[in-house]
């Protein structure tokens, strides 16, 4: 065993100004002992072998220090709007502040922004974003970004120029979402329907969205699912929907109706790509027979079905006159019946949600009372559904907490050299309390200083 407090630290670092590195050394790992050191190296963007470090082994080019730290799997936004964060910092739209707090007011307020939105707050405040996640940890994000007869197409314009910005420092999903109704409203959701055909035919958009429960009734909220699915078939893209946003019990779900639209398009025969469903709010008054019903239905026909919780939106938004609130029990989901799941952050400095900041820790550190899992366990749990579980449900490549050979190298690296005893030794102490000093590793390359 190679014991922490006995080694001298190796030198801080050797020629990393570029950003490549070819070893992490003298770094803690999530699943090895808390008391010993190791060097992960890197090869072609992956990790080639993970080593126990020796002091004595000379320095090469392209090392960077660990200095005893945790090194663990990078962050990821399994859902985050792009195009509506910071509008309550944006001295743009400073008149535009919260007074009641309800949904209502959000669609109102947003929709009153959007009719100002212009290429350049849109990149600015999209920049701020991306750059603000990934000095938190962050190496992969599904963006949305509406598309309305309002906006046309400014925020997908905005989007896909920074998806190809940041390429080499985070993988950025473009998902073209429809935020309004697509056969409600006026003219019927015709002009929505035309702008989210033309954008799932561009290059760069990986994810076709709709909203479902803003259409008027249950049967035009059925369509709005058939038509966006056919749509992300016949453009073999994936598929994100916005599902069940509401509490209430005498109002049903409309997740079981989606599932027989998936089933009715042979969504799995034509190899139809992966399904993600955020919100779900109303699935939180689910009896034990519900549950039962949604994991058979989903494996009967071998649906690539995720779910998504986001709960500092939902806390905020969602709650009925006698004050219950509920987000989706991504734990137990989980754990119980074996659900593809995870948490994100979702809006950032919006009247969707006003509070909270661009990092997933934040989540996963609030799921430690709201899902009353603080064991070493659930702990590990949590990270994961901000982290390698995030990644999944959006199709993107992970690493696990195993860090093994032919993983990507994507990694975060807490704290700074100097935390002295404060430095976070495992997952679950970075679950309690993550510290704000982070960098970021891509494939392999330093993306941040």
């Amino acid at each position: 065993m190679n014991h922490a407090r006995s080694r001298a630290s190796p030198p801080q670092s050797s020629d990393v100004s570029s950003g490549h590195l070819t070893k992490v050394a003298a770094v803690r790992l999530p699943h090895k002992p808390p008391s010993t050191l190791w060097d992960v190296s890197v090869a072609d963007g992956r990790i080639s072998s993970v080593d126990p470090h020796d002091e004595r082994t000379p320095r090469q080019p392209g090392t960077l220090n660990g200095t005893e730290r945790l090194l663990a799997p990078s962050l990821c936004h399994a859902h985050i709007h792009l195009d509506k964060c910071f509008l309550l910092q944006d001295p743009k739209f400073s008149d535009l502040q919260i007074e009641k707090g309800d949904f209502a007011e959000a669609m109102e307020m947003t929709g009153k922004a959007k009719s100002r939105f212009e290429e350049e707050d849109l990149l600015r405040r999209g920049r701020q974003l991306i750059e603000e996640s990934i000095t938190h940890g962050v190496t992969a994000m599904r963006a949305f970004v509406e598309v309305d007869a309002g906006v046309q197409n400014k925020c997908l314009d905005a989007g896909l120029t920074l998806k190809e910005e940041y390429a080499d420092r985070c993988e950025v999903q473009i998902c073209a979402f429809a935020q309004l109704p697509l056969f409600s409203g006026e003219h019927g959701g015709e002009p929505v329907r035309q702008l989210m055909s033309a954008a799932a035919g561009r290059e760069g958009v990986d994810v076709l969205g709709s909203t479902p429960y803003v259409e008027q009734d249950e049967d035009r909220s059925r369509e709005d699912v058939r038509w966006i699915s056919g749509l992300a078939l016949d453009h073999e893209k994936r598929l994100d929907l916005h599902l069940d946003y509401f509490l209430e019990e005498d109002k049903q779900p409309l997740i079981f109706d989606v599932l027989d639209i998936l089933k009715e398009r042979e969504w799995t025969q034509r190899n139809g790509k992966q399904i993600t469903l955020g919100h779900c709010t109303r699935l939180c008054r689910f009896q034990e027979e519900d549950w039962q019903r949604l994991k058979r239905e989903i494996e009967i026909c071998s649906l690539p079905v995720a779910f998504v919780g986001l709960p500092t939106s939902d806390l905020f938004m969602m709650r009925t006159p006698e004050m219950v609130r509920g987000t989706l029990p991504v734990v137990e989901m989980i754990e119980k019946y074996g659900l593809e799941a995870a948490i994100a952050v979702n809006n950032v400095g919006n009247a969707f949600t006003p509070h909270g900041n661009c990092d997933p820790l934040g989540i996963a550190s609030l799921g430690v009372g709201l899902y009353q899992t603080g064991t070493r366990l659930g702990a590990e749990l949590l990270y994961a559904t901000v982290s390698s579980r995030a990644k999944a449900v959006i199709g993107s490549e992970t690493t696990s907490l195993d860090m093994t050979s032919g993983e990507p190298a994507d990694f975060v690296l807490f704290d700074g050299p100097d935390a002295g005893w404060r430095r976070r030794k495992s997952i679950v102490e970075v679950v309690y309390d993550a510290g704000a000093t982070r960098q970021t590793i891509r494939r392999g390359r330093l993306t941040t200083s």
